[in-house]
């Protein structure tokens, strides 16, 4: 399947503008596109116990996850964010991403300028904790 990386991003700049970030002031969407052609998208959501928030990362896959789908569903994902140059997911995004997703799934990391970054999963997170470790 051929991956349309910008309407991949449209859609992860879609999510982005349903950010709750009255504390950070700092919108983060991202974006995962399925093998039966959906995307599902989310953002960042905080609260004032600051753990208590949610990046857009986990958002987007703990959806993709609620609605039924597995991670060999997911064909490639995005992350956009308003940054100097394209944004980095944090380690436990990283490592939610290690177990949601396969380790060889492409990953756009974007600014809103659209600079990009390819890498993958196993490239953001090459030593993850898996079951294995357990």
């Amino acid at each position: 399947m051929n991956i349309n990386w910008d309407l991949l991003v449209d859609k992860a700049m879609y999510g982005r503008e349903f950010a709750y970030v009255p504390y950070s002031h700092f919108k983060v969407g991202s974006a995962v596109l399925l093998k039966d052609g959906n995307i599902i998208y989310g953002c960042n959501v905080e609260n004032a116990s600051y753990p208590n928030g949610t990046c857009s990362e986990r958002n987007t896959l703990q959806k993709m996850i609620s609605e039924g789908y597995k991670k060999d569903d997911a064909i490639a994902f995005v992350i956009v964010g308003q940054a100097k140059r394209p944004i980095s997911p944090c380690g436990m995004c990283r490592q939610v991403m290690s177990e949601l997703l396969n380790i060889n799934t492409p990953v756009l990391l974007s600014n809103l300028e659209r600079e990009y970054v390819f890498t993958t999963v196993e490239k953001l997170l090459p030593y993850a904790f898996n079951e294995g470790d357990l």
